[in-house]
């Protein structure tokens, strides 16, 4: 039985994160040793850390890991990229060059007989008025166009500035430590979401940098994926069980 990978949060390309080659250098090696033995996998958000695509113009960059992409989809090994908050906007190229299946939304799919849950999770129970202001913003189709009118050497560099001092406004460019059941808005909406959706087993995020592995109720459990900045964490379902992984390479064993 082939096996179901998902991870989030890798933000290449972040000008606020010193190893970036060495960061894109292990995600691609990590995809290699996994192309053998996944059946899909799952990109929850924020992959990138700035991605504006342009009718005729795509960001620069990304070369190891978009051939990646494109060589495990011609394997046959389906992939699905969720846009989070730092890569919302995306257009057909990640589908028609690279063979992604692109979700815009939350997507509740069926895995070897397990319901799941998938979202890179900006904006589920997020109470913070400002955060949803911009996030309103930045999914404006009128903006959006607005901003495709500027020329790419002064958009594209925009939107890398701003990324790289949002991160730098956290403490250590990290984000903030497991706030507990009661304080975590993911949390918090999967529970309340799980009232009147009792048949999820598994509940699967991003975004909040943080691994997290809490059963919700004896037959649901919650995962927050970490990232590819500071734990090069993915979680890994085999049919049977979800383990939530850190890749160190040289050591971990993913073609068995």
């Amino acid at each position: 039985m082939k096996k179901v990978y998902f991870l989030s949060d890798t933000h290449l390309g972040s000008r606020a994160i010193d190893h970036g080659r060495t960061q894109e250098r292990r995600l691609v090696n990590f995809l290699d040793s996994i192309k053998n033995n996944a059946g899909a996998i799952y990109l929850l958000g924020d992959m990138f850390d700035f991605w504006y695509e342009f009718k005729h113009v795509v960001p620069k960059g990304y070369t190891r890991f978009l051939g990646k992409l494109s060589e495990l989809t011609d394997r046959g090994v389906e992939i699905h990229f969720f846009i989070g908050n730092h890569d919302i906007w995306c257009g057909d190229y990640l589908r028609k060059e690279c063979g992604l299946i692109l979700h815009r939304k939350p997507l509740t799919t069926e895995i070897y007989g397990k319901e799941f849950y998938l979202a890179h999770g900006d904006g589920l129970g997020d109470p913070d008025p400002k955060f949803r202001f911009l996030r309103s913003m930045f999914h404006s189709v009128t903006l959006q166009r607005l901003f495709s009118a500027l020329h790419p050497r002064w958009s594209i560099e925009l939107g890398l500035n701003w990324a790289k001092r949002s991160r730098l406004k956290r403490v250590a460019g990290k984000e903030p430590d497991y706030m507990g059941e009661d304080k975590e808005f993911l949390v918090l909406y999967s529970k309340e979401y799980l009232k009147t959706h009792p048949a999820i087993n598994y509940f699967i995020y991003g975004h909040r940098h943080i691994m997290l592995d809490l059963m919700l109720s004896r037959t649901s459990r919650m995962i927050i994926l970490g990232d590819w900045i500071t734990y090069f964490s993915y979680a890994v379902f085999d049919g049977e069980n979800l383990f939530l992984e850190e890749f160190v390479e040289g050591e971990t064993r993913l073609d068995e």
